[in-house]
């Protein structure tokens, strides 16, 4: 396997966020799948990143990526059109895990959590001290993932789906370096 970094508008980036959508609505019975506004400019280093696995075949076989995100936000991030952070309830320094997914035929051999800890690795490289997420109940593989490292239920919940009863919101702190 090897994971590289690529724009969030990348096609093969494109091709598995319309799949981990389609799974989302699956799961959920939304038709959207996910509605958080998202923008490729979003995952630009230094404030994200956006990783992919190809296999062998260099088939693209997960995705993954991180994003700044403060209790307010600059006009010209990339989040134009969205509520600042504060009404979402971030706080400055968070990275936000998005759109981690891994083909049904790929699960099952650790590349989810090899994505995990990149996007931790390059986010605490970037001075960002908490990475957080959201999930939800029908997706206890990801609740699962997430608890076995490190994460922890979030003090307060965030985000696009902060309102909903599904919705699970995590944290880790990025302060410490892995041991």
């Amino acid at each position: 396997m090897q994971i590289v970094p690529v724009p969030f508008d990348h096609p093969d980036a494109r091709k598995l966020n319309d799949l981990v959508l389609q799974e989302y609505t699956q799961r959920y019975g939304d038709p959207e799948g996910d509605a958080t506004p998202l923008a490729p400019a979003m995952f630009r280093p230094p404030r994200g990143l956006y990783l992919l696995a190809y296999d062998d075949e260099r088939q693209p076989v997960a995705t993954g990526g991180w994003r700044a995100m403060d209790a307010t936000r600059a006009a010209g991030d990339g989040h134009e059109g969205d509520a600042d952070g504060g009404e979402e309830n971030y706080a400055d320094g968070d990275a936000e895990l998005k759109r981690m997914y891994v083909v049904p035929e790929a699960r099952g051999r650790g590349l989810a959590r090899r994505i995990l800890a990149l996007l931790e690795e390059d986010a605490r490289a970037a001075g960002r001290t908490r990475m957080v997420l959201e999930t939800g109940i029908h997706q206890p593989e990801a609740i699962a993932l997430y608890t076995s490292s490190g994460y922890g239920p979030a003090r307060e919940k965030f985000g696009h789906y902060r309102f909903e009863e599904e919705s699970r919101c995590f944290e880790k702190s990025l302060g410490d370096t892995p041991s």
